[in-house]
Parts: C-alpha cells; sequence; structure tokens
C-alpha cells in the first residue's frame, strides 16, 4: 500500500480525523480522493467547494514524506483506517485517526479493557489499578492505558505482571518516551505488547494533545474502569470519551474524603459501574463478547470426545455456541494444554483464538490456569 497519499491528505488544513474518515467512505483511498472531481468531492458532508479546490489541486510536501521516511527508518509500522489490522473498536468512533504508528504488536482479536487513573495517586489507587490489571491480563484481556505516572504506570505493569498483553498510548511520538522515566516500561511493552500513537514519530509530548489520547484509549476498549481521579482529571475526560462511545464505564470507589476519588464517586453516582474486583468488568463484557441469540449447537457437534473423562456440564450444554467455540472444545479436554499446542489444532489464528477461549471461559465452560493452559471445566456430580 502506497502510504503517501495518506500523510499528503492528513496534511491538509482543515481535513481532520471526522472529515479523513468521511472521504474515505466515499472514495475508499486517499489516491483515489485527489482523483475525483470538485463536484465529487463537494457531495461529501462537510466539504464546502473551497475545501474541494485544495483537495483537488494538493501536492504531497516534503514535509509528509519526511514523516513518513522517518517513521519507516525507525521502523514503526503504520495501519492506515482501512488496514485489516487497524483496531475494529477504534475505526467504529466518531473521529478515529486516519493512521497509528505503532511499535510491537497488538492483537486485532483480543478483548480489551482501559484502566486510567490520576498521576498523583494514592498507594491504595497504584495497588488497585495492579491488582485489576493483572487479573485481567491473566484472563486474556489486552490492558489499554496512557504510559502516564501513577495509575496507568500501575496497570501496564500489572498487565505484565499477569503475563499478559497491554497497550500505551502515548501523547507524542513514538520517538519520544513521556514521561521519561518509563522508557524501560516502554521497552518491556513493545516486547508482548504495542506502544501506539496518531502523532508523527517525531512530534513532542504537548499539553493538548493528552485529550486527543485519551479518546483513542476508550475508543480501543470494550470499556474504562477510572482507578483514581480527582473532580478536574484528565481520566475523566477519558470516561465521558467511553460513554460517548457508547462503551462502558468503571470506577474503583475510595476513601470518602480522598480528593484523588472525588472524581470517580462522582462516576459512579453519574451511573459507572463499582468495581471491587476484576470479575465485576468481566461480568459486563460478557453481553459485549457473544451473543445470547446464536443458536444451540446440535448436541452431535460436541462429540465424541476422545478422552473418557473429557465431560462438560449440563448447564454448559444449554449454553449459545458458535462454530469457531465448538471446534475448540472439541480439542480440549479435563487435562490442561498450552495454548501454542492448541493453535494448530484449531482453524484460527492465535488472535482469535484467544478472544474464543476467553468466551468460552466467561461462559463457564473453559478453566484458564497459569502459564497460558486452558481445559474443560469438570462436570459437577
Amino acid at each position: 500500500m502506497d502510504l503517501l497519499p495518506w500523510f499528503a491528505l492528513k496534511e491538509i488544513p482543515g481535513v481532520g480525523n471526522l472529515l479523513f474518515k468521511r472521504l474515505i467512505k466515499a472514495f475508499h483511498t486517499p489516491q483515489k480522493v485527489f482523483e475525483a472531481d470538485m463536484e465529487s468531492l463537494s457531495r461529501v458532508d462537510g466539504i464546502s467547494r473551497r475545501l474541494a479546490g485544495v483537495i483537488c489541486t494538493h501536492a504531497a510536501s516534503d514535509q509528509a514524506r519526511r514523516h513518513l521516511d522517518r517513521a519507516c527508518r525507525a521502523g514503526v509500522t503504520i495501519l492506515p483506517l482501512t488496514h485489516t489490522d487497524y483496531p475494529r473498536l477504534l475505526a467504529e468512533i466518531h473521529d478515529p485517526p486516519p493512521l497509528l504508528q505503532v511499535i510491537g504488536t497488538m492483537d486485532p482479536g483480543s478483548a480489551t479493557v482501559a484502566i486510567v487513573g490520576s498521576r498523583k495517586a494514592t498507594s491504595y489507587g497504584l495497588k488497585n489499578a495492579a491488582r485489576l490489571a493483572t487479573e485481567l491480563a491473566h484472563s486474556g484481556l489486552t490492558i489499554i492505558s496512557g504510559l502516564a505516572r501513577g495509575i496507568d504506570t500501575a496497570a501496564h505493569k500489572g498487565a505484565l505482571t499477569g503475563q499478559g498483553h497491554t497497550v500505551a498510548v502515548l501523547g507524542c511520538g513514538l520517538g519520544t518516551v513521556y514521561p521519561p522515566e518509563n522508557r524501560g516500561l516502554a521497552a518491556a511493552i513493545a516486547r508482548t505488547g504495542a506502544l501506539i500513537s496518531e502523532f508523527y514519530y517525531d512530534t513532542p509530548p504537548e499539553a493538548h494533545h493528552f485529550p486527543m489520547r485519551n479518546r483513542i484509549i476508550s475508543g480501543l476498549s470494550l470499556g474504562t474502569v477510572v482507578v483514581e481521579a480527582s473532580l478536574k482529571s484528565g481520566s475523566l475526560i477519558t470516561a465521558r470519551c467511553a460513554a460517548d462511545q457508547n462503551r462502558e464505564v468503571f470506577a474503583v470507589p475510595g476513601h470518602i474524603e480522598a480528593s484523588q476519588s472525588a472524581g470517580t464517586h462522582r462516576l459512579i453516582r453519574e451511573g459507572a459501574k463499582l468495581v471491587a474486583t476484576a470479575t465485576d468488568i468481566m461480568e459486563e463484557f460478557t453481553a459485549h463478547i457473544y451473543s445470547p441469540a446464536k443458536s444451540l449447537p446440535n448436541p452431535c457437534d460436541l462429540s465424541p470426545f476422545h478422552h473418557s473423562k473429557r465431560t462438560v456440564s449440563p448447564e454448559a450444554s444449554k449454553i449459545p455456541l458458535d462454530h469457531e467455540e465448538i471446534s475448540v472444545l472439541k480439542v480440549l479436554d479435563l487435562y490442561p494444554s498450552h495454548i501454542d499446542d492448541i493453535l494448530p489444532t484449531v482453524p484460527m489464528g492465535a488472535g482469535r483464538l484467544s478472544a474464543v477461549l476467553l468466551n468460552l471461559e466467561l461462559k463457564g465452560m473453559v478453566v484458564r490456569s497459569p502459564g497460558k493452559l486452558f481445559s474443560l471445566k469438570e462436570e459437577k456430580l
């Protein structure tokens, strides 16, 4: 894919993220946008004749070429909005970034949850952010946060402790780690997860970048957990973005006299779900991850099980399953199997397999053990 037209369209004054998305919806690629005539461009909602004229006469600047070349030389993966690996949830928001710059690996099939909060966190907040992230990551969810001091840092570290994936969304280009003391953490995140940014590689951290960054954190996620937040916290912006994006909002309660918890208490009063454990979050996601309307499987499709002790509980057999879930159940038994051993036996990629196993775990049919081991849940006699 020729990425230069993406950079060229992005640099046109007046073409923000929303208009960029509309133009791609209408013309499919930036190259076809530049090839369109003024009449066709003007039919796109929000494109004036003046802006259509600018687009028709625009050519990629030397600066656009430098931005593209700098990212490529740094080994950055660039995901345009139409790329198959562009996060589906993020693409659904009102104004998704036309381009994501990525260091590391994003798993497009993984269920995701954001954990955010105060930079000036208490020990209570840090402990709970790390605990929730560890438990959720251990259950197969990818933890999204912003690499900031305080709660964000604790969430990323907790996910790594849970041997899971975590994604850090930066408020600057990927050529800069902010805050600088998190360089080591950023490197660890990139080894198993990803660092991402919508900003050009050499863009420094600036105050107005962080509210923009927050909509990406929530946009990547099924829900956002706010652990600690004052009434003026940027984390409340992330929570508002999540609500606007029709995503779940969770809040961890704190001490009634602690200013760091005043914002989270307000979220709870306004309808955010109170969170004490990872289970509180997982329960809410069950409805998002599978549809209860799916048809019941044919009992014959679940047999024969090749191991004499291989069995699913009667309660579990009544749960709706799709063909992918059935194919995974067929290769599991009561003895734990590593996910790498399951992968060659099912018709799906690693990311999708992780998501299917999570679905089955939420449905109470599969048990996850430490070290990415999975087994059938034993029937209760």
